[in-house]
């Protein structure tokens, strides 16, 4: 019998985080159920990896130096990226949520809550279905 997740079944994210460690963290937490296609620590390195690895993806941290993700998703969808976008954040604030979907963000994950939702987040995501972490 066939596997039931082939390598196409999962999918290709890239994350973006400015803080290594949260970078390192979600690629460990994504590994076993995603392609990680790769982990860049800025928006405009963010966007050029978006145009030319494609992710199904993006796993993208909001508080950033210099662009943040909020601005990352806006201009992502002005360049044609098809991508869906999951933040993920430590802002629980109902604001930052609305705030996310304006700019085009399907999945919102609380930074405290990253091992339990962001993989689930990401497999909703790309069955373009919304994610928003319980409890926050």
């Amino acid at each position: 019998m066939p596997s039931s997740t082939t390598s196409s079944d999962r999918p290709r994210v890239l994350v973006v985080d400015d803080n290594e460690e949260m970078l390192s963290r979600a690629s460990a937490v994504l590994k076993s159920g995603c392609v990680i296609v790769g982990a860049v620590k800025d928006g405009p390195t963010a966007l050029k990896a978006a145009l030319s690895l494609r992710p199904d993806v993006i796993v993208l941290d909001i508080g950033m130096a210099g662009m943040n993700g909020f601005e990352v998703a806006a201009r992502l969808r002005e360049s044609g990226s098809t991508a869906e976008v999951v933040f993920f954040t430590v802002h629980a604030d109902d604001e930052f949520i609305a705030a996310a979907r304006a700019v085009g963000g399907i999945g919102y994950v609380v930074k405290p809550r990253l091992a339990a939702d962001l993989l689930p987040a990401v497999r909703e995501a790309k069955a373009h279905r919304p994610f928003v972490s319980a409890g926050r």
